[in-house]
C-alpha cells in the first residue's frame, strides 16, 4: 500500500500537480474569493472568474516555463512557506482548544496577543521563503525550523481563537490586556481551590 501512495506522489510530481496545479488552484481560488466578497467589479461573476484565472496563471506559467524575471520564483516562495504557515496553523488550533478546556476568558483575553504574534511568524517564515533575513541561523543560534513553525502555529491558534470569541462591544489593546490579567487571575484562583 505504501508503495502505491509514493507512486502517486511521483506521478503528481512528474506530471506538475505539486508545481503547476496546486498553486494555480490556490491562486485562483483565493482570488476569486477576494474579488466576489468585495464586488470590485460589482456582481459580475464571469469578470471574477477572467480576472482570478488570468492572474492564477500568470503566477503559475513563467514557473513552468522557467522564464520569472524576478530573482525568486513564487511558486517556490509558496511551496516552501506553506508548509510551514500549515503546521503552525493546526499548533495555533491546538493552543486555542487548550486554552478554552481550562479558561473561555483566558483565551478570549489571549486571542488579540497571539494574533499579532501569529503574523509576525508569518512575516518571518515568507521572509525566510525569500531569503530576506539572510539564513534562518544568522541572527539567533537556537532558533531552528521547529520553533519557527510552533510559534506560528501559536499566532494563528490565537487569531482564529480571536475571530471566533471577539465580540463587537469590547474594545481591543490595552482593554485587552487587561482581560488577558483577569483571565490569568482566574486560572490561578481556580487551580488553589
Amino acid at each position: 500500500m505504501a508503495t502505491d501512495f509514493s507512486t502517486l506522489a511521483l506521478y503528481f510530481e512528474q506530471y506538475g500537480v505539486l508545481d503547476f496545479l496546486l498553486p494555480f488552484i490556490l491562486v485562483f481560488t483565493i482570488v476569486y474569493a477576494v474579488m466576489k466578497k468585495t464586488k470590485l467589479l460589482g456582481d459580475q461573476k464571469n469578470f471574477h472568474i477572467i480576472i482570478a484565472l488570468v492572474l492564477g496563471l500568470l503566477f503559475v506559467v513563467p514557473h513552468a516555463l522557467g522564464t520569472y524575471p524576478l530573482g525568486y520564483d513564487p511558486v517556490d516562495v509558496l511551496n516552501n512557506a506553506l508548509p510551514s504557515i500549515s503546521l503552525v496553523s493546526i499548533a495555533a488550533i491546538m493552543l486555542l482548544l487548550l486554552m478554552g478546556i481550562f479558561s473561555t476568558n483566558f483565551a478570549a483575553a489571549a486571542a488579540p496577543i497571539i494574533a499579532l504574534v501569529s503574523i509576525g511568524f508569518v512575516i518571518y517564515i515568507f521572509g525566510s521563503s525569500l531569503n530576506l533575513w539572510g539564513g534562518p541561523y544568522d541572527t539567533f543560534s537556537w532558533w531552528t525550523p521547529a520553533v519557527t513553525e510552533l510559534m506560528v502555529a501559536i499566532l494563528i491558534f490565537g487569531v482564529i481563537v480571536w475571530f471566533i470569541t471577539r465580540e463587537p462591544d469590547k474594545g481591543t489593546g490595552l482593554s485587552a490586556l487587561k482581560e488577558v490579567g483577569k483571565g490569568l487571575g482566574s486560572l490561578f484562583e481556580k487551580t488553589n481551590k
